[in-house]
């Protein structure tokens, strides 16, 4: 059960309309920061200049670090239009070893596991490693997502709201991976 709970029907619904998921719902509890924190994400995704493709992986390679339940569930159309598919979710169990990811893509999750498990480990090299693929602009974009991702997944998964996740995201003893359970929801 949500710890937070959904804000009432006519204070969510203005903000994210009728049919809102429930993290939404919960969101609009703090409707003068919910809204232009969704109008953020959304930005976000509008005007980002990386590949869908690789937001996504590193998305949920995050998720599963944070342990959001809700963040494992989704998968956005961008990304499965952009090529995400379940195979391709699976290579994140490892992706060091998974032939289907490009250097590029590994070196964005392993930036991504480093700042979701030991932020202080990352270093120049670390750095290096994405110059060898990425723009100034892209490694600073990569920084924002990550860091967004890092920070709304922790809330997520602390919030736990899967009241309205299949039964497989519910359990909280269990650790969860994008790559085991099956996607509830495409946005």
């Amino acid at each position: 059960m949500s710890r937070v709970p959904p804000a009432p029907r006519e204070q969510y619904e203005p903000l994210v309309g009728a049919g809102a998921p429930l993290r939404q719902q919960v969101y609009a509890q703090a409707p003068a920061i919910a809204g232009p924190y969704l109008q953020f994400m959304r930005a976000m995704r509008d005007n980002g200049t990386l590949p869908r493709r690789l937001v996504e992986l590193v998305r949920l390679r995050v998720s599963f670090h944070n342990q959001c339940r809700t963040c494992m569930s989704i998968r956005y159309s961008d990304a499965l239009d952009a090529g995400i598919d379940e195979g391709l979710v699976c290579s994140l169990e490892r992706p060091e070893e998974a032939p289907d990811l490009t250097e590029a893509e590994k070196a964005a999750l392993a930036l991504a596991d480093k700042m979701a498990t030991d932020h202080l480990s990352v270093t120049d090299e670390t750095f290096a490693r994405l110059y060898d693929h990425f723009t100034t602009q892209e490694v600073m974009e990569l920084c924002f997502q990550v860091a967004t991702f890092v920070g709304y997944g922790r809330m997520g998964a602390i919030l736990d709201m899967t009241d309205d996740l299949p039964t497989e995201y519910t359990d909280p003893d269990a650790v969860l991976a994008p790559w085991r359970q099956a996607p509830a929801e495409v946005v």
